[in-house]
């Protein structure tokens, strides 16, 4: 299978599973990983979603070798316009679902597939990843909502040189520009990582959903739609079984269980 999906302890991995190519999106694989967001979206069982890749890599981006070979080359423009777009919802589901989103990424990561790491939540990288967005490198514009990903990340000034000259950024560059927020050495990555999803995971799932909206509203609105929102948001979690642990919790100088409701 190209995506594997793997269930424990309320997180949901999910490995693009090519590495012979780099974890490189195929049409079915992208169609596959927007399905399979879809269904932990609603799944209360998923607290965390993970996106990763097989083999050292994270995703290397669209299959520029099938590109070549002239896939989709009968279907007409609509038909292909719509059917990129569907493939781009992963993107914005891990963007917008009210479950924390963490791309481990313990390789490169380019194009479609820087995108949808920027989708996330989070991004742990390797010492050792290099990313770029790769788009122009191959005469293309973008997609998988990389300039609006990268724009709200770095500002469109930056944005723009990145998208253009594809600079290959390690990942310590790619720190200092915000595109990851940790950095492990390859023999801690993989404890490191599990230690920042498991919590996440254990956290107030149903705060950390209204977190991700009262940002991405944030990002597009101003302040007084901002507060408007933030009070009703901050209320519903106040009538959270959670909320009434935390402050028991508090209280008994112990630490809160959050079971999510």
């Amino acid at each position: 299978m190209d995506l594997l999906e793997e269930s424990r302890d309320g997180v949901l991995t999910l490995t693009m599973n090519r590495p012979q190519a780099r974890n490189a999106l195929t049409l079915e694989m992208g169609l596959r990983l927007t399905e399979a967001l879809r269904r932990a979206q609603s799944d209360p069982a998923v607290r965390a979603i993970v996106l990763t890749g097989a083999g050292g890599a994270f995703c290397a981006g669209g299959d520029v070798k099938s590109m070549a070979a002239g896939r989709d080359r009968d279907v007409g423009f609509e038909e292909r316009a719509a059917r990129l777009r569907e493939r781009a919802e992963a993107s914005r589901l891990l963007h917008e679902m009210p479950k924390p989103t963490i791309a481990l990424i313990p390789g490169p990561a380019a194009g479609a597939g820087l995108a949808l790491a920027m989708a996330c939540d989070f991004r742990l990288a390797v010492a050792n990843a290099k990313l770029t967005v790769a788009f122009a490198k191959v005469g293309l514009s973008g997609d998988y909502g990389a300039s609006f990903l990268l724009t709200q990340i770095v500002g469109p000034s930056k944005a723009r040189e990145l998208m253009m000259l594809s600079p290959l950024l390690g990942a310590d560059e790619a720190l200092r520009l915000g595109l990851v927020h940790r950095v492990f050495a390859a023999e801690e990555f993989e404890q490191r990582s599990a230690e920042f999803v498991g919590a996440l995971a254990a956290g107030p799932s149903i705060a950390y959903g209204y977190i991700k909206q009262n940002i991405n509203l944030a990002a597009g609105s101003d302040l007084r739609t901002s507060i408007d929102t933030e009070a009703t948001h901050q209320i519903r979690c106040m009538a959270t079984a959670d909320h009434a642990e935390a402050a028991r919790s508090f209280v008994e100088k112990r630490a809160a269980r959050f079971v999510g409701g």
